[in-house]
């Protein structure tokens, strides 16, 4: 899974040294914040060579995600991607709509995602991760990725959904290439024909799916999507297959990434890591600060309604702004001392779940499961520390890695 790429040169200074459109630099990637602080100091709210403007402090990317009017669709109805002829995949997805129709999909499913509901699924969870903890002890080795970090939340999210789990690998690389479809305005053409055919593939094997399902339908979100379109709801079939395939992508990929990078920050602060384990209570203020130190999506983007001033710019009507979640979460104006991992950290008012009416969805799941590995982790394994080498990513849109190699003395 790990991408293979050589550094690129900057296309244009105007991108005051982050280019979203060039290859994936590796060194930048595995360490994007020199870069990103760099930006916020020198052009913080800035209009790109492509059209996007950036804003990339906190009180600008509260203010465009919660205070201003915007969207993440055109005020013609179009979505700021290209749309390759033939493509399925999640165009219909709620995360890809506006009001009132991302107020009616979201509804549909939003009763699975409620803090009640992640809670329930914690039991789960935690077997889920005891069990691979198991099996690693068991082999004297383990890569957190492969491990731990893909399966727990690909379990719970299969076994909410009533996806059976042996599929995993089926759709295990689909899901991290049709992951760039979110920003094929960005992205390589080829990068984007890999997801187009991911979405594909996504598409066929829930097209099996649902129909198997209305055969045999179960408590479960993919068979209660299939009940409240036969209710009378307005669901259409794209809409079924395209919450299907969304919710199924949102529902791990990420929390790959928070697994993953929140086991990185922690064993390259070992006095942290020490800390949780001699206080597993402090499990979730760790996720958080693993969240906002090195969470898996570094930006979002909106699209705005109106003229909008930010500072002494303005960002004129229907345009898209790339909002720096990541600069955000490192902004010394907002966080004290904001490049050190502390898992003490009070008042950690992160923006790793995005905010406004797009608030992650599965925000309170994603939490409970890292909550269950990387407590798992510091519960039940000891001398835990990175192994040699250097880390690869994932083929993902998202900072997910494809490997994290650790070695460890035995059970605590």
């Amino acid at each position: 899974m790990a991408m293979q790429a050589a550094p690129a040169p900057e296309r244009d200074p105007a991108f005051h040294g982050i280019d979203p459109t060039s290859a994936r630099d590796l060194e930048r990637y595995a360490d994007p914040f020199p870069s990103i602080h760099h930006l916020r100091r020198v052009a913080p709210v800035n209009e790109t060579p492509i059209g996007l403007w950036r804003l990339s402090r906190h009180e600008d990317c509260v203010r465009l995600l919660r205070g201003v009017r915007c969207g993440v669709r055109h005020l013609d109805g179009s979505y700021p991607r290209r749309r390759e002829e033939g493509t399925a995949g999640p165009s219909e997805f709620m995360l890809q709509q506006d009001p009132p129709k991302h107020t009616r999909l979201r509804k549909l499913v939003s009763k699975s995602f409620t803090p009640r509901a992640a809670e329930s699924w914690r039991a789960r969870a935690r077997a889920i991760a005891d069990d691979l903890l198991a099996r690693a002890l068991e082999r004297g080795e383990m890569d957190v990725i492969a491990d731990l970090a893909l399966p727990v939340p690909s379990t719970v999210i299969c076994e909410m959904m009533g996806v059976p789990a042996a599929d995993r690998s089926k759709f295990t690389e689909w899901t991290s290439a049709a992951t760039h479809l979110l920003a094929a305005m960005i992205s390589d053409p080829d990068v984007v024909a890999r997801g187009v055919d991911a979405a594909n593939q996504l598409a066929g094997y829930f097209t099996d799916l649902i129909a198997e399902r209305r055969r045999d339908l179960r408590e479960d979100i993919l068979s209660d999507l299939i009940r409240a379109e036969e209710a009378g709801d307005r669901l259409s079939g794209d809409e079924l297959l395209s919450q299907c395939i969304g919710l199924l992508i949102a529902g791990f990929e990420t929390t790959i990434g928070l697994i993953g990078n929140g086991v990185h920050a922690l064993l390259r602060h070992p006095d942290q890591f020490a800390a949780l384990q001699a206080d597993p209570s402090l499990v979730a203020g760790a996720v958080e600060e693993c969240l906002r130190y090195d969470g898996p999506i570094l930006l979002t983007i909106r699209i705005t309604r109106e003229d909008t001033a930010f500072g002494d710019k303005v960002i004129p009507a229907n345009t898209p702004v790339m909002c720096m979640l990541g600069s955000a979460n490192h902004d010394p104006a907002h966080f004290v001392d904001p490049d050190r991992f502390d898992i003490h950290r009070s008042g950690n008012d992160h923006l790793s779940f995005g905010g406004g009416v797009h608030f992650c969805l599965g925000a309170h799941l994603a939490r409970m499961e890292s909550q269950a590995a990387i407590g798992g982790l510091a519960r039940r394994l000891r001398g835990l520390e990175l192994a040699g080498g250097e880390r690869t990513w994932g083929r993902s849109l998202f900072r997910v890695l494809g490997t994290l190699p650790v070695a460890f003395q035995g059970a605590r």
